[in-house]
């Protein structure tokens, strides 16, 4: 419990270390107090945010640290998120994970990194680097024809399932650029009318997928054979097996099916 503006709020804590975050006894992510881990053992407390009248905190535990409780699945989790801020938290918490396992040292100069003693950082006593939480732009598009679509599959993916296409956006490439150059690469079309739609985090690790509708403008369509295994047209009457609904693919395809592009 923590005072807030006079009142009593309640704290709950996600727990994770080397790089995974852990569900407590009975099953869920939140837990309610640090009574099953030693004090010596927390290398690093960051704040997540709020929820549901909760402020909610991750607390790091140190490599090597007794744990005797079940790895989260962050894609099931995110999968029964209640709402927007239950992903949210979820997705940073995720991101945090990741972002203090992979930077415990300075990239510059070889160093231990240390904690901000202001920011939500991490910095280098001998060379002065500042690394903030790593976040990388992706574009995630939705190709359109008229009543027609075009889909494609990773060979990453589920089987059967079929999704938007998508990629990481260069250094000192607009999003826009991105978006035409992914395309071309990927299915060998050409698209016009560029338009952004929403974006979401995505924590795998550090996403952040600026989502667009596109349309197609001519070229044959032609998966790479690389990051994309089958590449299709499909009517709105007539879909493959299609991401999960907490995705921004799942929306943009949405949007599609009722008309809304």
């Amino acid at each position: 419990m923590t005072k807030e503006q006079g009142a009593v709020v309640e704290e709950c804590y996600i727990v994770g270390s080397s790089g995974a975050m852990y569900l407590h006894k009975m099953g869920g992510y939140l837990h309610a107090s640090l009574s099953d881990f030693a004090k010596e053992d927390v290398e690093a407390v960051y704040p997540v945010g709020e929820m549901r009248g909760s402020l909610i905190n991750l607390v790091i535990l140190k490599r090597g640290s007794s744990i005797s409780l079940e790895k989260a699945n962050l894609r099931g989790l995110l999968s029964v998120s209640r709402d927007e801020q239950e992903y949210v938290t979820l997705s940073r918490a995720a991101q945090l994970v990741t972002w203090h396992n992979e930077h415990r040292f300075c990239g510059r100069c070889g160093h231990q990194m240390k904690h901000h003693a202001v920011d939500l950082a991490k910095h280098c006593e001998s060379c002065a680097l500042v690394q903030y939480p790593r976040i990388s732009p992706c574009i995630i598009v939705l190709v359109v024809d008229g009543d027609r679509c075009i889909l494609a599959r990773s060979p990453r993916f589920k089987p059967g399932v079929f999704s938007t296409l998508a990629g990481f956006i260069e250094a000192g490439e607009t999003a826009e650029s991105a978006v035409h150059r992914e395309i071309k690469e990927e299915v060998g079309v050409d698209v016009k009318n560029v338009r952004y739609v929403e974006s979401q985090s995505w924590p795998f690790p550090h996403s952040l997928m600026l989502g667009f509708f596109a349309d197609y403008a001519g070229g044959e369509l032609i998966p790479d054979g690389v990051e994309i295994e089958e590449a299709n047209w499909y009517h709105r009457d007539a879909m493959p097996d299609l991401p999960p609904s907490f995705a921004i693919s799942s929306t943009l395809i949405g949007h599609f099916l009722k008309g809304n592009v």
